[in-house]
């Protein structure tokens, strides 16, 4: 019987190049067979009856391809049937049942025969059997060349691969098609733990009983990953003698091989399972090696390449990472952020958690699902950790390392549950992994971060732990940074606070307004001013400037204000007050470089002296301006010096503006280029005297790139009151 079908050499490019349609297949002296999908035998060679009378029809009788075989072997041909079936081509070994009975090893290609509907059947290409002495050398001539191109063929896919799947479905059947095998498997090395990555053939479920095993358990694969030797069992009494308690590949007589796969360690193994007896040539072990080292090459490829995606992807996080923590004070938010960022990439599960006042604060929880977000929060709350007990990040926080658990079982769960809802509630979780890392900043503990793995189904590894690390590194100074600058603003303010002067609200015949705008982080500098009113109706102002900033310079400039009102209560005269200054520095070597203007202010008139300071400024009630005397002395301390004081009239309604350098002084300008800026806006200042309308006007005139301190004070006579 004929069936229809194309070009045999087109359907099976392996065969010998005499194969061309069945009617050649009459011509030639190897056995060739075809039969359809269900193994029914359809065509016989004349080569093939002589030596298999069997598969010839008898007494009405359809002969069947299992009858090539004999007793538990019939299953495995009948597995390599299905696997043809799906399309591949099977080649290997058989016992094949001789036309007197008797059993030899015989290389057999089988191969999908295929038509307009997909499969239709299979062609089987019988060798002779291996000890036929004459064909021995053709036949193995023939064997090398298919094995040589299958090798090429395997090499050339595996060189191809792109991640570990497509290796391990070229091992589990390429492979195995090209040497024989009816059951392969791939294990990888995880940690203390082989990994079943693949498996075809095997009985129902081995998949799931060996989906992990330990690498010192007594198996075929775990003991080729400690010696790092392949292994070769011929026969069912040699596995069993070597492995009383191992599961059966399939059922029957079976032979199998575990080889290594090495890239300068073992990283896993490849076992095949083989019908039969099977008897390997050294040149046949060598193929099946070769293709071994492509595995292994294949997959240190791709580890490598991944590796280095994934420092690729750890330091574009990290990068990320560190300008959102650099980009607030506000750690809170910043934390927040970051662990949106981790998830999913580096964790299903984020959790920040910050120790005060001796307790644990979470700052943050992010998954890729809102709403289990707020179950690990509830969760929190119900079971909170138990420091006494060592529980959770606590254990971290106290110890200062880092925790790994690269695999959460489901007695780890058990144990850490306080109730049966508890349990409940983390099983939920599906917690697969976790590593837990203390925030560590000049050796304090300032909390921990957890990441998880959970329905990804990833674990965390030894590698992991450094990144983790780093990023909780940068996330502690982040934190410390902003809680010193909370604390460090929150001194600038308290001694902002103690050494700004309360102006007088109401002050008969005076008007009184100031602005004050510091620079720097702390909202300290060291402008300082004052108006002290005097008892016979007059007013004591001042204006000074310590050079420099922040909380140094603002204690220098506390010192300075002190001093001055001390020194107007004994005697506001203005050189007297000034002289005293002087004398305070030349006795305390106070080393600070200090201008100060000194003013006491009558109804019809401004008496001062100035050390080193700029000249204010007297807006008259018709708007003109007039800029009092610049500095005839040197600042505080400088020198010795003698200090006389001034006096220009004034009217009632004139506006006097005392300053510092900061509301003057620009880059590449030269000073009177500021003062002059000054003059020509004052007059903004003429009708109601407000704090608002002076800050408009500092706004206006300063230089907002400059970084200088800025204190500016308002005084007008208004004229007696009734």
């Amino acid at each position: 019987m004929h069936p229809h079908c194309h070009d045999l050499r087109v359907l099976l490019p392996d065969a010998p190049a005499w194969v061309g349609d069945l009617v050649h297949l009459d011509a030639v002296d190897q056995p060739a067979l075809v039969a359809d999908v269900d193994g029914r035998v359809q065509y016989v060679n004349p080569a093939a009856e002589g030596l298999y009378r069997r598969l010839t029809a008898s007494g009405g009788r359809q002969a069947w391809l299992p009858d090539l075989v004999t007793g538990g072997a019939r299953d495995e041909l009948d597995r390599i049937l299905g696997q043809v079936a799906e399309g591949s081509t099977w080649r290997g070994r058989l016992e094949v049942a001789g036309a007197d009975g008797t059993l030899r090893e015989v290389d057999v290609t089988c191969a999908p025969l295929r038509g307009a509907g997909g499969s239709t059947g299979v062609l089987c290409l019988l060798g002779a059997p291996v000890e036929a002495g004459p064909d021995d050398d053709r036949d193995a001539v023939r064997r090398l060349s298919v094995r040589l191109a299958l090798l090429a063929r395997v090499a050339a896919e595996l060189g191809a691969a792109q991640d570990v799947r497509t290796v391990t479905e070229v091992v589990i059947s390429h492979l195995s098609d090209a040497v024989g095998a009816t059951v392969a498997s791939l294990s990888l090395v995880e940690g203390e733990e082989l990994v079943l990555a693949g498996l075809r053939g095997g009985l129902a479920g081995a998949d799931q009983r060996w989906r992990s095993h330990p690498i010192s358990s007594h198996t075929p694969a775990a003991d080729v990953v400690r010696s790092g030797e392949p292994l070769f069992l011929t026969g069912r009494d040699a596995i069993d003698a070597a492995y009383p308690h191992l599961e059966k590949a399939a059922d029957g007589e079976r032979s199998m091989v575990a080889l290594p796969l090495k890239a300068g360690h073992t990283i896993g193994v490849v076992t095949l399972s083989f019908p039969g007896k099977l008897s390997l040539r050294e040149q046949e072990l060598e193929f099946i090696g070769t293709l071994a080292d492509s595995c292994a090459q294949a997959l240190e490829r791709i580890r490598a390449q991944e590796e280095a995606a994934a420092q690729e992807a750890r330091a574009r996080f990290l990068a990320r990472a560190s300008a959102e923590l650099a980009s607030s004070l506000d750690y809170g938010v910043t934390l927040s952020n970051v662990a949106k960022m981790a998830v999913p990439g580096f964790a299903d599960w984020c959790g920040v958690d910050l120790l005060e006042d001796g307790r644990l604060h979470r700052l943050a929880v992010q998954h890729v699902d809102p709403t289990k977000v707020q179950m690990a929060i509830d969760l929190e709350r119900r079971y909170p950790a138990d420091q006494e007990a060592g529980e959770g990040a606590w254990a971290v926080i106290e110890s200062g390392e880092s925790m790994l658990v690269p695999e959460i079982g489901d007695e780890m769960l058990e144990d850490a549950a306080k109730d049966e809802e508890h349990l409940r509630l983390i099983r939920a979780l599906r917690l697969r992994s976790a590593l837990v890392v203390p925030l560590v900043v000049r050796d304090r503990v300032l909390g921990a971060i957890t990441w998880v793995m959970a329905e990804s189904g990833r674990t965390y590894a030894p590698t992991d732990v450094d990144f983790a690390e780093e990023l909780a590194r940068r996330a502690a100074v982040a934190i410390d940074n902003s809680q010193l600058h909370s604390q460090i603003s929150m001194v600038a303010h308290e001694l902002q606070r103690a050494v700004l002067p309360d102006l007088p609200p109401q002050l008969p015949g005076w008007e009184l307004t100031s602005c004050y705008a510091p620079a720097g982080r702390t909202e300290v500098g060291g402008d300082f001013f004052d108006a002290i009113p005097l008892p016979d109706g007059r007013l004591a102002i001042f204006v000074g400037d310590v050079m420099g900033r922040g909380v140094e310079a603002a204690a220098a400039m506390a010192q300075m204000r002190a001093a001055v009102r001390a020194y107007v209560v004994v005697d506001p005269d203005p050189e007297v007050v000034v002289e005293k200054m002087d004398v305070l520095f030349s006795t305390y070597d106070i080393g600070q470089l200090v201008t100060l203007v000194y003013v006491v202010l009558a109804p019809d008139s401004a008496t001062f002296v100035n050390a080193g300071h700029l000249p204010p400024m007297v807006l008259a009630a018709d708007g003109s301006v007039t800029v009092l005397p610049i500095a005839d002395g040197p600042p505080l301390g400088v020198t010795p010096a003698e200090r006389v004081a001034r006096s220009v009239p004034l009217t009632s309604g004139c506006t006097l503006l005392a300053f510092t350098d900061g509301l003057v002084e620009r880059r590449d300008e030269a000073i009177d280029a500021g003062l002059q800026r000054i003059r020509d806006r004052l007059p903004a200042l003429g009708g109601e005297l407000s704090a608002e309308r002076l800050a408009a006007l500092v706004d206006e005139v300063r230089d907002d790139r400059r970084d200088d301190d800025v204190a500016a004070l308002a005084v007008r006579w208004t004229g007696p009151t009734g």
